[in-house]
């Protein structure tokens, strides 16, 4: 059996470019966004860095951060 690879930390020294981790997502009250599971719906209320609720149509659901299944359209 073998361990996963452990993630590399980059050395103030190294004369490579330090990785950069993607902002974010950010959604504001009005927002129609989509989601991979729930589909096509517009945000209702945001709960600033931990959560939004989002309107579906047929029901209210509320994702938590980082969001990684719903994009803003």
């Amino acid at each position: 059996m073998t361990k996963p690879a452990a993630l590399k930390r980059h050395l103030p020294t190294s004369p490579f470019k330090a990785p950069v981790a993607p902002a974010p997502k950010q959604f504001a009250v009005g927002d129609q966004v989509t989601h991979d599971v729930y589909g096509l719906g517009r945000v209702v209320g945001v709960e600033s860095g931990v959560a939004v609720l989002v309107d579906f149509g047929s029901a209210q659901e509320r994702i938590l951060s980082p969001y990684t299944k719903m994009t803003k359209l």
